[in-house]
């Protein structure tokens, strides 16, 4: 991942003061169990964040996080397949330092110093786990056998994981009750490889084809609920409300009066490109009928988070188109859109199907764009000033994964009667400065 620049005015972000609220209400379970917990998911079940993966992560992701919440109610023990370092597996996870650039010195994500040893051992001796989310895992993935050989964060704690399917391996547990989040990597592996993949598809960066995402995910719910477990089915947010796609403002070209006179000069060719001084729309390259052509970029389309140091340093943008794969043009969006909506359709038709609890995550975090408070500490989806996405723009921080399980806690409590106490979100760390 190239490195993020220019995080300037941050120095008062997650501040936590406040006590968290207290509560007279009795923990109760309702008419769910919740003894032995599964959370079956991809990245965000995992604890992904920083563009990693790293043992704090697991143990502060949000089925953690849940599952200390469930111990109120009779939960049981959580085991994960946590990693034994906190570099980062396999890529080095991202953290704030100080970096210099064309402009000079400045705070930034840099890449962690790496350390994988031991990373690569398996820990499938340790299950059966209680986390079996994989970061990259697509729903469709989930009944083919073999894929645990195929991604270097289920090959360590899947049991057989040449021969067997990963949901063999989330059925080993014997569960009572189960949180479901496929769906995400379906439609966003797409979305961060800069939408050039296939629409649909079965590459590892294609839309999944929406039909077999509803057959494969309702063949995963009827699994899970067999032995009579409750769960809750949570959906997927809409790239437009995640700081990796949005951070940069497709107007965030700011020219002074001569540069904007030499752009309009370099561009004269192209009719329809205009600059002037104050904010302009960057110029991306973008394909129309298989033909490249250059353009100012369009108000609705999106400039991925990855393209912001080449912007800043190479003219990108501006002198230079921004490439393709850093750009999500409106067809680009109108598959992410439509798949997106898809699935979540068939989760949500999933939910009422099995008579499970259903997390709308897109529209609380959609929520979140506005601001959120929780005892006095606002979060919202600004880029790293927000405090709830960390320096990926596409994961969560601890703080981050809490509001997650409280949403996750609020959808449970309404729908099996429970009275699950809320995570205290000030509890837990946010984006560590240097």
């Amino acid at each position: 991942m190239k490195r993020i620049y220019t995080i300037l005015a941050i120095a008062a972000l997650l501040v936590a003061g406040c006590k968290p609220n207290l509560t007279t209400t009795k923990p109760v379970a309702g008419t769910a169990t919740f003894s032995k917990y599964l959370a079956v998911g991809t990245n965000f079940t995992a604890g992904f964040a920083d563009n990693s993966l790293c043992r704090s992560g697991q143990q502060n992701s949000y089925p953690a996080i849940l599952a200390a919440q469930f111990s109120q109610v009779g939960g049981g023990n959580f085991v994960q397949p946590l990693l034994p370092k906190d570099a980062g597996f396999p890529m080095p996870k991202l953290v704030l330092g100080i970096d210099t650039d064309c402009i000079g010195p400045n705070l930034t994500p840099i890449n962690y110093t790496i350390d994988t040893l031991g990373c690569h051992a398996s820990v499938a001796l340790q299950g059966p786990f209680n986390n079996v989310g994989v970061p990259g895992i697509k729903c469709t993935d989930y009944l083919s056998a073999g894929y645990g050989n195929t991604n270097p964060w289920s090959i360590r704690f899947f049991t057989n994981p040449a021969t067997e399917t990963p949901l063999v391996e989330a059925l080993r547990l014997g569960h009572t009750f189960f949180s479901c989040w496929l769906g995400p990597y379906d439609v966003l592996a797409y979305a961060i490889a800069g939408g050039i993949a296939n629409v649909p598809g079965t590459g590892p960066q294609d839309i999944s084809d929406s039909t077999v995402f509803r057959t494969v995910y309702n063949t995963v719910v009827d699994s899970l609920t067999k032995n009579g477990a409750k769960g809750v089915l949570i959906n997927i947010p809409s790239i437009s409300y995640l700081p990796l796609f949005n951070a940069i403002a497709p107007k965030g070209l700011v020219l002074d009066a001569p540069t904007a006179v030499a752009l309009n000069t370099q561009w004269a060719l192209y009719s329809t490109m205009n600059f002037q001084a104050g904010s302009n729309y960057f110029v991306i390259t973008d394909y129309v009928a298989g033909n490249q052509i250059t353009r100012q970029i369009y108000p609705d389309e999106f400039i991925l988070l990855t393209a912001n140091d080449s912007i800043k340093c190479a003219g990108w943008g501006s002198r230079v188109p921004i490439p393709t794969k850093y750009v999500l043009t409106r067809a680009k969006v109108a598959n992410i859109t439509a798949y997106t909506n898809a699935y979540n359709q068939a989760i949500q038709a999933a939910a009422a199907k099995y008579n499970l609890a259903y997390a709308d995550i897109n529209a609380f975090i959609a929520s979140m764009q506005k601001g959120i408070a929780f005892n006095g500490v606002n979060f919202s989806t600004q880029y790293i000033a927000g405090g709830a996405f960390s320096l990926d723009g596409l994961h969560f921080t601890p703080k981050g994964y809490a509001l997650i399980a409280n949403e996750i806690i609020r959808n449970i409590n309404n729908t099996y009667h429970s009275t699950i106490p809320y995570a205290d979100v000030n509890a837990y760390n946010g984006i560590k400065f240097p």
